[in-house]
C-alpha cells in the first residue's frame, strides 16, 4: 500500500512540474528533446554547477586519477559489482515498463553474479549467454508512461537532473531501491548504511575515472562548460529513455547517474 501510494505521489508531482502525457513514441522523443527542456533555474543551477565543479577538483578528480591506474581486473571487478547492484533498481523498472522478459533475464543475471560471480565481481552471467540490458530507473519509467522532464536541475554533488528525474529518484528512498532498504533502512548484521554510501561514492569515482579524459577535454574545449554538460546530459538521458544505442560524442561511459541509482 505504501509503495503504491508513493508511486501515485511521484507521478502526480512530476506531472505538475511539466507537460501532458505522451501518446506515442514520436511525442515522447520530442518531449525529451534537449532543446525542449527549459533551464528554469539557470542562475541557481550555475551556482550549484560551480560548487560541484570545485568539489570535483578537490575530491573526485584526484581520487579518480589514482583509481584509473589500478590494475584493469580490479577496476573491472568494481564496475561489475556496481552494475550488479544497479540491477536491483533496473528489475522493478523493467516490470513497470512492461519488459517482463528483460526483468526475468536481469533477475537471473543478478542471482548468478551475486552467487557464482562472488557478489558481482565477475560477470559470470554474460559468459553463460545472459545478455546484459541497459540500466533502467524510475525517471525512465515515468517518461515511458508519458511524464515530461520538467525543468533542468543541477543537484548538489549528484549533478545534472530534471524535475521529473529528481522527484523519481526520491522513490529509491521510499522503498524502491532494495539495496538502500537492506542497508540504510534496515541495518543488519551483514550490511549497514556504510556499505550503501560507500557503494554510491565508489560509483561516482568509477564514473569519473571512466570519463576522465572526456571530461577534461570538454572543460578545455568548451566555451561554456555548464552549457556543454547540460546538452550532453540531456542527449544521453533522451537516448536512455528511448533505449537507443546511439553513441553520444565526448562520452566514454553512458551512465551520468551512477551515484543516484
Amino acid at each position: 500500500m505504501i509503495r503504491k501510494f508513493a508511486i501515485i505521489i511521484i507521478t502526480t508531482i512530476a506531472l505538475v512540474t511539466n507537460v501532458n502525457a505522451a501518446s506515442d513514441g514520436e511525442l515522447l522523443l520530442k518531449k525529451n528533446e534537449p532543446a525542449e527542456v527549459k533551464d528554469c533555474f539557470e542562475k541557481l543551477n550555475r551556482a550549484t554547477f560551480a560548487f560541484n565543479n570545485a568539489l570535483d577538483g578537490i575530491i573526485f578528480k584526484p581520487v579518480a586519477s589514482v583509481y584509473k591506474v589500478l590494475p584493469s581486473p580490479v577496476r573491472t571487478g568494481v564496475s561489475n559489482s556496481l552494475d550488479n547492484l544497479s540491477s536491483l533498481v533496473t528489475i522493478p523498472n523493467n516490470v513497470l515498463q512492461g519488459d517482463f522478459s528483460k526483468a526475468g533475464v536481469n533477475t537471473g543475471r543478478f542471482l548468478i553474479n551475486t552467487t557464482i560471480g562472488l557478489l558481482g565481481l565477475i560477470d559470470v552471467a554474460t559468459y553463460l549467454g545472459l545478455e546484459e540490458y541497459e540500466k533502467e530507473d524510475y525517471g525512465q519509467s515515468l517518461a515511458k508512461h508519458g511524464v515530461g522532464p520538467g525543468c533542468y536541475i543541477v543537484l548538489p554533488v549528484l549533478g545534472p537532473s530534471t524535475a521529473r528525474d529528481t522527484v523519481a529518484t526520491t522513490f529509491n528512498f521510499l522503498g524502491g531501491d532494495p539495496w538502500y532498504n537492506v542497508t540504510v533502512k534496515n541495518d543488519t548484521q551483514y550490511v549497514s548504511h556504510e556499505d550503501y554510501y560507500t557503494s554510491r561514492v565508489t560509483g561516482g569515482v568509477d564514473f569519473r575515472a571512466k570519463n576522465y579524459n572526456s571530461i577534461e577535454n570538454l572543460k578545455k574545449n568548451s566555451v561554456d562548460f555548464y552549457a556543454s554538460v547540460k546538452s550532453l546530459y540531456l542527449q544521453d538521458r533522451q537516448q536512455k529513455i528511448l533505449n537507443s544505442k546511439k553513441i553520444i560524442s565526448t562520452q566514454d561511459d553512458s551512465d551520468w547517474e551512477e551515484i543516484e541509482n
